[in-house]
C-alpha cells in the first residue's frame, strides 16, 4: 500500500508493489552496470529507513545502501546530494527508481554534460524529471512540490535564481499512473 499508490486502483496494492519491485530490479541492474562503466560508486538511498537491510540484500553487491533522511522527497534528495558531496563524490547523479527506460548512455551523457554545466536534468513527459546531475549541493534546488506537472519548471527556476548553468537531456518518462505503462511498452 506504499508503492505506486497512484496506480491503485485499477491495480491492487499487491500488484502495484510487485510492479514497483520489478521496476526497481531493472533500475538497479542498469545503474550498477552504468556506474561500473563510468567509474562511479552507486548508492541506493531508501525510504522508509527500516527497509535498508532488506533492500541491501536485494540490490546488486556494488551498491552502498543508505537510509534517506528528510521530511519529504525534496528534503531527502537535498540530503542525498549533501551526503555525496561530503563524501567527496563529483559528479553526483540522482535518478528515479520508477524510470526503467533511463539507460546507461543517458547517465554517461549526463556525466559528460556536467563538464560544462552546474546542473544536468532529464525531463519527464509529465512535467517532472527522472535524473539530476550536479557537482555540489544547491540550497533550495529541490524546494518545490513533487509529482506535479510544474516540478521541472520550478526546479529550473530555482536553478536560474541561483545562476546555475543548466543542460537538459532528451526527455524521458517515469511510471506514475497506469496510463504511463504505454510509454514503457513503446520503449521495449
Amino acid at each position: 500500500g506504499l508503492a505506486k499508490t497512484r496506480m491503485t486502483p485499477p491495480l491492487s496494492a499487491e500488484l502495484a508493489a510487485e510492479l514497483y519491485a520489478a521496476l526497481l530490479d531493472d533500475v538497479l541492474e542498469e545503474t550498477a552496470a552504468a556506474a561500473l562503466a563510468l567509474g562511479l560508486e552507486p548508492v541506493l538511498a531508501v525510504h522508509p529507513p527500516e527497509t535498508v537491510r532488506m533492500l541491501a540484500a536485494r540490490a546488486p553487491a556494488v551498491f552502498r545502501v543508505i537510509a534517506q533522511r528528510g521530511s519529504d522527497l525534496g528534503a531527502r534528495m537535498s540530503h542525498a546530494v549533501a551526503e555525496a558531496a561530503a563524501g567527496g563524490f563529483d559528479p553526483i547523479l540522482l535518478r528515479g527508481s520508477d524510470s526503467p527506460a533511463l539507460t546507461a548512455s543517458t547517465l554517461r551523457e549526463a556525466v559528460d554534460r556536467l563538464a560544462r554545466a552546474d546542473l544536468v536534468v532529464c525531463p519527464d513527459a509529465d512535467g517532472g524529471y527522472n535524473l539530476v546531475g550536479l557537482h555540489h549541493p544547491v540550497s533550495g534546488l529541490f524546494s518545490h512540490m513533487m509529482s506535479v506537472s510544474s516540478a521541472l519548471d520550478e526546479m529550473l527556476q530555482h536553478a536560474t535564481d541561483r545562476g546555475l548553468r543548466v543542460e537538459r537531456l532528451e526527455p524521458g518518462f517515469d511510471l506514475d499512473t497506469t496510463s504511463d505503462l504505454a510509454w514503457l511498452a513503446a520503449a521495449r
